[in-house]
């Protein structure tokens, strides 16, 4: 007897299935969701071909179009739509959590089988930019109080480069002729203290000046082009060369402090002690004619800057037919207010003894034209006063932007061009003896000594004018106020001196400032406040000006005529300002 065979199951037929989804449908609107159901299932589907992660970033991504998409149709999405779909499956909670299936087989199972777990939405765009903004945050504040802590390092960076230092290197010279133990390790430990806080001061700028560069780099690129683009732009190239130089640098005082420690430890093998004065000295070396090399750079920059200044002229002698004709216009406009005055009286005169009405019109018609004469001639005179004023101005700026140009090019020849190649001398001299007698020829540090010495004395100097200013600022607040602000209330000299020793700070309403907005001010169009009574001739020389400054369209990655629509943007101006007082600064 034969076995039966088993039927498969037969396929439910069309009728069947056609009363199951109606009785689906039905389920659905009793429970408020025509197709929550049956989009329920298609995301099930969906989660098990691509996965959980993919389907829920997908949910996500059809929900905030469908949200942004709302106000503007209102109108309900058929069934079967994106719209429809998440609004099934998404919106039909309000909770922030949704759920997807567990299957990770992806092989289409059914519902039947499919596990739910609980996942945790992605956070939203607006949750992600917060969280970014509170990183770079937390960024900026470190680098701020590591900017603060590498200049409060600097005066002291300085003595020990200017005069701790070199003092040691004399005093371990002088007892390595005399054999003087004591001495030398004196000096050793000497140059050990001032080499680590060379190092330390080195190590801390060369961090701030990164997180500069990379800022300014980013913020460049925000930008494109115009003033502000132009500012990031340069300082991210600035702050990255002085990063570079200050990692050549670290690496020398690094090598420093290794090359005093082997005498401080006396460290009785002289072909150590040799190599780690050659490695030192060859570090120095290095450095310090780079160092000059880039401040030969910067003179150049700030001499063709000068030459390109006082191409220009002084205005008052390029514009002298401006002034002249303005001048001519206000005597003239003087002369004819005379004359209607003399009208008018001859007219009065004349009417002595005759009825007001035969004589009273006609006056009252010179009194017209006098009044009128006189508003004429108020404006020329305003304008020849303004234009006179402007002018001396406009001198005066330029005056100023030489002044600063001479002044970059004296302390980087003495700090830099002088002072940093004489301390690579020093570095020359202490590698090439250092294979002989260690120490005995007094030429290298001699040598570094002068160097040092100019390059101090460059510091004090920067230093000395910094604290001025930050003196003035406060003291004197009214002196460069901007025009039209209240300025603030003076300081007391107690007040003021406590500020002029905060270095950290930055002059912020001093002279360059000042003068930047002055330029500014004559440059910018008629739609800026303070500038509409400009005449074209002064503005011209103005822009004129600002091109010679290395402000001009070029720079700016700007045709002429969008560079001239950028100066008459409001929105514009503090941008415009920062950018000339940086390039009054800078060669």
């Amino acid at each position: 007897m034969s076995t039966p065979v088993q039927q498969p199951p037969s396929r439910p037929s069309a009728a069947a299935l056609a009363s199951a989804r109606q009785r689906r449908d039905r389920d659905g609107s009793r429970a408020g969701s025509p197709s929550g159901r049956s989009a329920e299932h298609a995301f099930l589907r969906f989660q098990s071909s691509v996965g959980n992660r993919t389907a829920t970033a997908a949910v996500q991504r059809v929900r905030g179009g469908t949200m942004e998409r709302a106000p503007e149709s209102p109108a309900p999405s058929r069934p079967g739509t994106p719209d429809s779909f998440v609004t099934a499956v998404s919106g039909s909670s309000g909770s922030s959590d949704s759920f997807v299936t567990a299957d990770s087989a992806g092989s289409g199972s059914t519902a039947g089988s499919a596990s739910f777990v609980t996942a945790r939405e992605p956070e939203t765009e607006a949750e992600a930019a917060a969280a970014a903004r509170s990183a770079d945050d937390l960024v900026k504040r470190a680098a701020e109080l590591l900017d603060r802590f590498k200049k409060n390092l600097d005066p002291a960076d300085n003595l020990a480069k200017g005069a701790q230092a070199p003092t040691s290197a004399g005093l371990g010279q002088a007892a390595a002729v005399s054999g003087d133990g004591a001495l030398k390790h004196d000096a050793a430990a000497a140059g050990t203290s001032a080499g680590t806080w060379n190092l330390l001061t080195e190590v801390t700028g060369v961090v701030v000046n990164a997180y500069d560069s990379l800022k300014n780099m980013k913020d460049a690129r925000k930008k494109r082009s115009g003033a502000g683009h132009h500012t990031a732009s340069r300082k991210a190239k600035v702050k990255g060369a002085d990063a570079v130089v200050g990692t050549a640098s670290s690496g020398g005082y690094g090598a420093a402090v290794a090359k005093e420690s082997t005498k401080l430890n006396g460290v009785a093998d002289a072909a150590t002690a040799a190599t780690a004065a050659e490695v030192s000295g060859i570090f120095s070396a290095v450095t310090g004619l780079w160092k000059g090399a880039r401040a030969a750079g910067k003179v150049g920059g700030a001499t063709r800057k000068y030459r390109r200044i006082k191409q220009l002229g002084d205005p008052g002698a390029v514009r002298a037919d401006l002034l002249a004709r303005l001048r001519d216009e206000s005597d003239q406009a003087e002369q004819r207010v005379d004359a209607a005055f003399a009208r008018l009286n001859a007219i009065r005169e004349a009417g002595q003894g005759r009825p007001p009405r035969e004589w009273y019109p006609a006056a009252e018609a010179a009194f017209d034209a006098m009044r009128e004469e006189y508003e004429r001639a108020s404006t020329a005179a305003a304008a020849y006063r303004r234009a006179a004023q402007d002018m001396e101005d406009l001198s005066g700026t330029q005056k100023y932007a030489k002044k600063k140009q001479l002044t970059k090019i004296g302390k980087e020849t003495v700090g830099g061009v002088v002072g940093e190649p004489a301390k690579a001398a020093g570095g020359i001299v202490a590698a090439v003896t250092a294979a002989g007698v260690l120490g005995s020829n007094p030429g290298g540090w001699i040598a570094a000594a002068v160097g040092a010495g100019l390059i101090l004395g460059v510091a004090g100097y920067k230093a000395g004018r910094a604290a001025t200013k930050r003196y003035e600022e406060v003291r004197h607040p009214e002196r460069w106020a901007p025009e039209g602000e209240e300025p603030a209330a003076g300081a007391s000299r107690g007040d003021s001196l406590k500020h002029a020793l905060k270095i950290w700070k930055k002059v912020s309403k001093g002279e360059r400032q000042a003068m930047a907005r002055k330029i500014y001010r004559l440059a910018a169009g008629p739609g800026i406040q303070g500038s509409t009574d400009t005449t074209p001739e002064i503005r011209q020389s103005a822009r004129e000006l600002l091109v010679a400054l290395k402000a001009g369209p070029a720079q700016h990655k700007l045709d002429p005529d969008a560079w001239a629509v950028s100066l008459n943007d409001p929105e514009q101006s503090a941008g415009w300002v920062k950018e000339i007082a940086e390039q009054l600064a800078s060669g």
